[in-house]
């Protein structure tokens, strides 16, 4: 067996999928799970749907991201059974006929409207644990209403237990790794060649294949000082000049598992920069190798900060030492982001604070109120490491309003504040040995 074929996979990823929802349910009291894979709405005062999203514990299931209402059933003991859409339409792309690796696990019913699912959904939808968006629901003008409920003692044990990715969910997290750094690669020569930020993007949905709603995030494409704008989206459409720097956050899809990746590329001439950025890079990659079982990811994020602290004191950007200014907060100036999260069938994918499989919450450090997870990391989690440094003028002026002037060289600032700032981030799958970083080796394989 291929170890990397997602089809050779799946069955097992099911069977881990089934005695999840066995327990799951046994702890919410219901006899079905019952999961639709969304609807499309439209915009208000409009007749335009919105860019359809699949529901993440539909296509957890299932690699089938186009498939509006369209329903999964889960009940211990039995086959899953898929409803499937597929409706006589000459407005719009019909979903194909069922078919791939999946097809054989799965009792398949082929309806042409959505109302029809009501005749193959659990007699009583009491009994069940429906899990999706309120508009999803189905059965308004009958007496069998399905509603997503959404019981929390389900979505506690199944969102804790996502962070435990499958073979087969790996698999696909590779591929999406192999997608997005085609789509780096682009981009990098894309701004090598002089590109606007529009222009960059377009080379990079090119090279990957993907459009705007096909990736599973919109695209940080950010020249120069935007790099300083955390979530970057505008797309200029012209080059701004002189060219100084490029900061790229953008990620693929494969089967509705996603990856997420940053770089940062110095303009020619531009070595001082070009130096920072290397060292952000060389300190990302021992972030990246502290991936451990049993280690706090909480601590992975202070460590961060003091590594940073420690580059920009080397760099002459802060006058103090790195625990002076993590203690003082300037640290959170320069990195006011979180080091990173879980990743699979979402982005941010979910239970990040989870304290168990029974619900509760593993708070974020004082101080730290952007970091997207707390838990300690184990086998089968993956995870971002994202560290960053950037020169926003609105936190560095609260530097200022704090006190805290001092640690600070200003005129190095002023030096820095036109590239905008920095960001590396990979994606980790942690083991029971040496961190696996899924991302660096694709680099190297398409160098």
């Amino acid at each position: 067996m291929n170890p990397q074929d997602p089809g050779a996979l799946y069955p097992d990823h099911l069977g881990v999928l089934a005695r999840r929802a066995d327990e799951a349910l046994a702890r919410g009291g219901f006899d079905h799970l019952v999961v639709p894979s969304g609807r499309l709405h439209y915009q208000v005062f409009d007749d335009r749907d919105y860019p359809y999203a699949v529901n993440p514990q539909f296509k957890s299931w299932l690699p089938l991201t186009r498939l509006p209402d369209s329903w999964l059933v889960y009940t211990p003991g039995k086959r899953p059974q898929l409803v499937y859409h597929q409706p006589h339409d000459y407005w719009h792309v019909v979903p194909a006929a069922p078919g791939g690796w999946w097809v054989e696990h799965f009792d398949i019913h082929v309806i042409r409207t959505p109302e029809q699912a009501l005749a193959l959904l659990p007699k009583d939808p009491a009994r069940c644990a429906i899990l999706g968006e309120p508009q999803s629901a189905l059965g308004a003008a009958s007496d069998r209403q399905f509603v997503p409920n959404n019981p929390q003692p389900v979505l506690d044990y199944l969102d804790y237990h996502r962070a435990f990715k499958t073979p087969y969910e790996i698999a696909l997290m590779r591929q999406a790794q192999a997608h997005a750094v085609r789509g780096h690669r682009a981009a990098e020569a894309a701004f090598r060649a002089g590109a606007s930020e529009f222009a960059i993007h377009m080379a990079y949905c090119s090279a990957v294949g993907q459009d705007a709603n096909e990736l599973p995030y919109g695209n940080i494409i950010a020249l120069n000082e935007h790099a300083a704008v955390l979530h970057y989206t505008d797309l200029g459409q012209r080059t701004p000049q002189p060219l100084r720097s490029f900061l790229i956050d953008a990620g693929a899809s494969a089967h509705g598992y996603a990856s997420d990746i940053t770089r940062t590329y110095a303009a020619a001439g531009h070595d001082e920069f070009q130096a920072l950025i290397d060292a952000v890079d060389a300190a990302q990659q021992k972030m990246c190798a502290a991936v451990r079982a049993g280690f706090d990811y909480k601590q992975l994020h202070v460590d961060a900060h003091l590594a940073l602290m420690g580059i920009l004191r080397d760099f002459g950007v802060i006058t103090v030492s790195p625990e002076a200014a993590l203690a003082s907060g300037v640290s959170a100036a320069f990195f006011p982001h979180g080091i990173g999260h879980l990743i699979g069938a979402q982005v941010h994918d979910v239970a990040g604070f989870a304290a168990s499989d029974r619900g509760g919450r593993i708070e974020r450090p004082a101080g730290h109120p952007y970091l997207r997870m707390t838990r300690v990391l184990e086998p089968g989690m993956v995870v971002t490491v994202e560290p960053g440094v950037y020169f926003i003028d609105m936190l560095l002026d609260e530097v200022k309003k704090a006190g805290n002037a001092a640690s600070v060289n200003w005129e190095r600032v002023d030096f820095f504040r036109p590239y905008g700032g920095i960001r590396i981030e990979d994606e980790v799958l942690c083991t029971g040995g040496d961190a696996d970083n899924l991302t660096r080796p694709v680099f190297a394989a398409q160098a």
